[in-house]
């Protein structure tokens, strides 16, 4: 199609992957994204198109990098469970154990497993709300999340631990390791798989970032978007946990500081790659055992969430279907994976030995449900699968 530039294949029996991929930027819904898919360990679909940039003159490139927002966390839980793997944690010891000061307020109970299904209650940062300095340098928040109290009791009930989840297991390795979960997932998974991703980019000058165009989710944030932004009264939990926990200058955010909750950055190609080294090998490589993804992907958080009051199902720090965002009805049915607010979205699927990453610059329309764009392109995944049965 004319109009923007175009690259990449699809292997045969993938063709209507690249249709879906197309029918996004005809449909006038992309500026800038790329699609990948692995089966079996390998890749069949390796698509980009469009801008990485507003003016419309960098083109998309493979290893263009967009932010990943909330799919940063699959990053982050890979990270830790690597280390439950090699027995450097313990996913039912206390986090305290590690962290002796995250212990007060009633957190002395709390474990790595209740972080990563979001049943912690350790939610909320507004009693000192991350900033450029904090997040630049990391520890003050370290600080405040051993300060902060639980918003339920511990383990009793599930709430997306939005802000604070990177924060909460990013100490709780840097206590373990003596690194944050930044340079530890850039030194033991990224290159060693050979990723284009990455939570804090160290040279910016060194790798193709794209310009990211505002998403629902952003205009919420902002308070531009009335029609959500009136049911998010600063008395809720969904304002405390989310809003009120920051405040950040996000026109003065440095691509090299770490936010391992919304922050990360990754192409499309690295997303498939990744998700498929969690469910069997890529090129000799396996991020976890059979034994320990078994357990991420066990139903440990069902239904209603009392952060963002909606429904959502959880693992170890990865969304399981049925839910608006994870839809069976999209083909997930035996999957796990995130979805993201700004509409890029991973997944990987054992049972169909698939993985899928999908990154974009032009933000979301929708916030709480499956984005067109992405479910096209899902869809057109496993339609490709059933036919080679």
């Amino acid at each position: 199609m004319s109009g923007s530039p175009r690259g990449g294949w699809a292997a045969d029996g993938f063709a209507g992957v690249a249709e879906a991929f197309e029918a996004n930027f005809a449909a006038g819904a992309e500026v800038g994204a790329g699609v990948c898919v692995y089966h079996r360990g390998e890749p069949v679909v390796d698509l980009w198109g469009g801008f990485a940039d507003e003016d419309r003159v960098d083109p998309w490139r493979p290893d263009t990098l967009g932010v990943l927002a909330s799919p940063t966390k699959a990053l982050v839980a890979v990270s830790a469970l690597r280390l439950v793997d090699q027995g450097l944690l313990d996913l039912d010891a206390p986090v305290a154990r590690y962290w002796p000061e995250f212990a007060a307020h009633g957190k002395a109970g709390i474990t790595l497993r209740m972080v990563l299904a979001h049943r912690s209650g350790v939610v909320c940062l507004d009693h000192a709300p991350i900033t450029n300095e904090a997040m630049r340098t990391h520890l003050p928040i370290a600080e405040a999340l051993a300060d902060a109290r639980p918003e339920w009791e511990p383990d009793t009930a599930h709430g997306y631990h939005g802000i604070t989840f990177g924060y909460l297991v990013s100490e709780l390795l840097r206590r373990q390791t003596g690194r944050t979960v930044g340079r530890y997932f850039a030194e033991e998974i990224a290159g060693p798989l050979g990723l284009d991703c990455h939570i804090g980019v160290p040279d910016d000058g060194a790798v193709h970032l794209a310009t990211m165009f505002t998403s629902k989710a952003e205009a919420l944030f902002a308070g531009e978007d009335r029609e959500l932004a009136a049911f998010l009264d600063p008395s809720t939990l969904t304002y405390r946990a989310m809003m009120g926990s920051l405040a950040l200058d996000v026109t003065a955010l440095d691509p090299a500081w770490e936010d391992p909750s919304y922050g990360g950055r990754a192409s499309a190609r690295s997303l498939a790659r990744f998700m498929a080294a969690l469910i069997g090998e890529v090129d000799g490589s396996r991020l976890l055992s059979p034994g320990l993804l078994a357990e991420m992907t066990r139903m440990h958080s069902k239904g209603h969430c009392l952060v963002t009051q909606t429904d959502c199902n959880w693992g170890l720090g990865v969304q399981l279907p049925d839910h608006a965002v994870f839809p069976a009805s999209a083909g997930l049915t035996t999957a796990f994976g995130l979805s993201a607010a700004n509409g890029s979205y991973l997944f990987a699927d054992p049972e169909h030995d698939l993985a899928f990453g999908y990154m974009q610059n032009a933000g979301s329309p929708v916030m709480g449900t499956l984005d067109d764009r992405p479910r096209r392109l899902i869809e057109a995944v496993y339609r490709s699968i059933g036919t080679m049965r």
